[in-house]
């Protein structure tokens, strides 16, 4: 569809929108849902929350919400509990992703309290009611959030055991009608190996999902992938450490890997 008339007209990668003020930055994507690793946030430490890895994470999200994007979080609870690592000592599952759900809502609060010092407006809503600290999920409140320019973190996976917070990602970002799904992870892509293991393992600058599957690449749990898949929905895998990497992916610019149909 093209608007000619139009001169502040913008397509963004098929999603149409209309620009009110031609002094703004043509941005890729309008929303975004940022998924970052519990483990992300260790920095050099082997457990906990590092506060400068922290800060520098707010920085790079503020970045871009200063440009006008929407932006959604989803947070891994790794680096204070995971279920299946209690489960493998005797602890029941179930016991133990309500554990890891309590521990991506800690790793929520540390970063909204993050973002609000660099001057964001944040919210934080819970897969499980946890009222004094976290608002209820509702899919209707969170898009309205994300209208006013406030970044909406997702705690509490989705709500139920068995399911990692990669499926919390997916699941959030096509509820919200989130563009893309960004990974953010210690590497700068996808790879043909384990990168830090395999010194000749080559990079994917773009993949389809059907080719994901055909070479057995891991890019999210199977769950979250077939979900992704279905509903057509592209994920972003690019290394999140590396400072203007976020800005540059928002931009358009060639950063990471993407997985699309």
């Amino acid at each position: 569809m093209q608007y000619p008339e139009n001169p502040f007209y913008i397509p963004i990668n098929n999603f149409d929108y209309f620009c009110p003020n031609f002094k703004k930055p043509l941005m890729h994507y309008k929303r975004i849902l940022l998924k970052l690793s519990g483990e992300a946030l260790m920095g050099k430490k082997q457990y906990g929350i590092d506060g400068d890895r922290l800060s520098e994470y707010a920085d790079e999200i503020k970045s871009v919400v200063d440009k006008g994007i929407e932006v959604a979080i989803v947070i891994g609870g790794g680096n204070i509990f995971r279920g299946l690592a209690g489960a493998s000592q005797g602890m029941d599952r179930v016991q133990g992703d309500h554990m890891g759900m309590l521990a991506t809502v800690i790793n929520g609060l540390a970063l909204q309290s993050a973002l609000e010092l660099k001057g964001i407006q944040t919210r934080l809503q819970s897969a499980i009611k946890i009222n004094e600290v976290a608002e209820p999920f509702i899919r209707r409140r969170a898009i309205r959030h994300l209208e006013k320019g406030r970044v909406v973190i997702f705690g509490g996976g989705t709500g139920n055991p068995y399911f990692t917070t990669d499926s919390a990602a997916v699941l959030r970002a096509i509820e919200i009608n989130a563009d893309v799904i960004l990974k953010g992870t210690r590497v700068d892509g996808i790879y043909t190996s384990d990168p830090e293991k395999d010194k000749t393992a080559t990079k994917f600058d773009s993949l389809s999902f059907q080719e994901v599957l055909s070479k057995g690449l891991k890019v999210m749990d199977t769950t979250a992938f077939t979900l992704s898949q279905e509903n057509e929905l592209p994920i972003v895998v690019f290394d999140m450490n590396t400072k203007g990497n976020l800005m540059k992916i928002v931009s358009g610019e060639n950063i990471g890997t993407v997985v699309n149909v």
